[in-house]
């Protein structure tokens, strides 16, 4: 998949001010953004998301333009087929698993007495062993099933590429190893294109098949060897 990124961004508070210029190809359906805390990785997948617009530049997934302040093109999110996964998964509470699951899919998924019952939800449930859970809620799931729930939420939308923003960050040691694995395959069998950032080096070998380093805002140049 063809990933092209070239955009600005200056943002302030109050007397700080940190500028993002992000400038990068890849053709790669498996890329990091491998950097320290606070070095633009987050900002640069919520401009690829729509969730920051960018000062000026250019966002291209595919062939398709997201992004193109010269061409005056800036598509909303839900316009974008861009699946975006938080840290902390966004899950809603008060919904059930299969609720959660069915949210944002068309004609009033949301709305059904029995959204587990939708052919769409019923894949997604099965696919990531969440049937038996399917109508519990997130506060009863262990931390590897709540991340489930919400990779089958995003990829319900069948979107071009799923963004992943430090997916195991919230999770223990020895669960963040499996749930690596775990990822590392399901993106290998659905063959999604996959954007992770992270800052653990851990998640680099088994993830990234082309890594970018973002330091103070912009990509940085490859180690000399």
């Amino acid at each position: 998949m063809t990933i092209e990124i070239n955009i600005r961004k200056h943002l302030q508070a109050d007397d700080r001010g940190f500028n993002l210029e992000i400038a990068l190809h890849t053709e790669s359906d498996r890329v990091v953004l491998y950097g320290p805390s606070g070095a633009g990785k987050s900002l640069t997948l919520q401009a690829i998301a729509g969730l920051l617009t960018p000062d000026e530049g250019l966002i291209r997934l595919k062939q398709n333009t997201l992004f193109d302040s010269a061409g005056g093109i800036c598509l909303p999110p839900q316009q974008r087929k861009v699946a975006y996964l938080f840290q902390d998964y966004a899950l809603f509470p008060h919904l059930t698993v299969a609720q959660n699951v069915a949210f944002g899919l068309r004609r009033g998924c949301f709305n059904l007495r029995r959204p587990h019952d939708h052919p769409v939800v019923r894949k997604w449930l099965a696919s990531f062993e969440l049937s038996a859970a399917a109508n519990s809620y997130p506060h009863q799931l262990s931390g590897g099933q709540r991340q489930r729930v919400a990779l089958a939420r995003a990829l319900a939308l069948e979107p071009d590429i799923l963004l992943l923003d430090e997916p195991f960050s919230a999770l223990d040691l020895n669960l963040r190893d499996r749930m690596r694995r775990e990822l590392s395959e399901l993106q290998k069998q659905l063959n999604v294109p996959m954007m992770v950032i992270t800052h653990d080096p851990a998640d680099l070998a088994l993830l990234g098949d082309e890594i970018f380093e973002i330091r103070d805002g912009m990509i940085a140049p490859p180690a000399r060897t």
